[in-house]
């Protein structure tokens, strides 16, 4: 894997914490990768539906490269199909403002209690985690993971998500022929002040 090329060529390294994604005026993609029967019945509704369940937390990943990490480019048991989903801007962004960080940390947080109180009421989790290379190998920035918990889910399920795409031809062609086949390239994604302080990454 150490052939391949990288999504996103950096002259310098990046913010510590800045998502970074693939999005227009209206969309950005997130990816998630499952066992076939649920991402068949997800792609042939255009929307997830059983077995996919609703009464969990699901985990979606603007990140190519850590989704790449995350399923092992697809190899791993229950992540062998690999979706690449559109879900609005506007979902998205309320995902990030009713979030809470996995962890007690400040500033964001001024003590524990009132990470507890913001962890009990808010239907999201989000988790920095170490971005990857290609090879999956961790980088010295971080990759956000947002959590949807099932009020949140609902809303993901039901309003946000506009297309849901199989990749995994891709992502097996991306791993067999490196040098002809470069990741899917992600920006910045902006993000107001407010937003960036919900999410600790101001």
């Amino acid at each position: 894997m150490q052939n391949i090329t990288s999504s996103t060529s950096f002259l310098a390294p990046p913010p510590y914490r800045q998502i970074r994604a693939r999005y227009d005026s209206e969309t950005v993609r997130v990816y998630q990768a499952y066992r076939p029967e649920i991402a068949d019945a997800a792609v042939a509704a255009g929307r997830f539906v059983p077995p996919f369940s609703l009464d969990r937390m699901t985990w979606i990943k603007p990140s190519f490269p850590w989704m790449m990490y995350r399923c092992g480019w697809a190899r791993k048991s229950g992540q062998e199909r690999v979706l690449s989903i559109r879900i609005s801007r506007t979902g998205f962004e309320w995902a990030l403002a009713h979030s809470c960080l996995s962890h007690a940390e400040r500033p964001t947080y001024p003590s524990r209690e009132a990470w507890q109180e913001r962890r009990d009421s808010s239907p999201v989790r989000v988790q920095w985690d170490p971005e990857r290379d290609v090879a999956g190998n961790p980088l010295s920035w971080r990759s956000i993971q947002i959590g949807l918990g099932p009020t949140a889910v609902r809303f993901y399920v039901d309003e946000w998500i506009t297309g849901i795409t199989d990749i995994t031809d891709d992502v097996v062609r991306m791993r067999a022929e490196p040098d002809s086949s470069p990741m899917p390239k992600e920006k910045p994604y902006p993000l107001t002040d407010g937003l960036r302080a919900v999410i600790g990454a101001g």
